[in-house]
């Protein structure tokens, strides 16, 4: 079982692919027997996820730090809700709980989270895997961007290689779950 670290919004967005591949993903997590971790609230895109994990029978943990249980109104029906001082312990909790990592839809918070991670991995402070759920195209201009960065010379393209995409969930599942080439 694996523990799978999942950022995303507090809103739900315009597209309705967003719900339906949040609701996806949560019982895909649910049905490999993995567990969910993610940001704590019952709202948006988020709160979706987490239904759809524990109505498929999975565990899902969530982390929130004070200041946000009502502006986000915690998910009180979670298997477990960790209560943190701040965002910072927020990310620092989920990614201590995490094994794998991935990026549905959001706004500048799940945009953060995901580099901040990426970020992380890149210094070697954890060597788990992430990858974006590209719902719809979503992350496609980022993707695009991000391949502009490597042509520029500004990002080295085994690092561009580590953040993984796809459209399916379990196709991006697979992915990030197989085992690393030992060459």
């Amino acid at each position: 079982m694996s523990c799978i670290c999942v950022y995303l919004g507090a809103r739900e967005g315009h597209d309705a692919r967003f719900r339906e591949a949040a609701v996806t993903l949560g019982r895909c997590i649910a049905e490999r027997g993995d567990t969910l971790v993610y940001g704590g609230a019952q709202v948006g895109l988020m709160g979706a996820l987490a239904d759809a994990t524990l109505a498929a029978g999975g565990q899902v943990i969530g982390v929130i730090p004070h200041h946000l249980v009502d502006r986000e109104l915690a998910h009180e029906s979670l298997t477990r809700l960790i209560r943190v001082d701040d965002m910072h312990e927020r990310k620092a909790t989920m990614a201590e709980h995490a094994d794998a990592f991935i990026a549905l839809p959001g706004g500048i918070g799940t945009l953060e989270e995901l580099f901040e991670t990426w970020t992380w991995q890149y210094l070697g402070l954890h060597d788990k895997p992430l990858g974006v759920l590209d719902v719809g195209g979503f992350y496609q201009p980022l993707l695009r961007f991000l391949d502009s960065t490597v042509e520029a010379g500004l990002l080295d393209a085994s690092t561009r290689g580590q953040l993984v995409a796809a459209a399916e969930p379990n196709v991006l599942l697979d992915r990030l779950m197989a085992p690393a080439d030992t060459d």
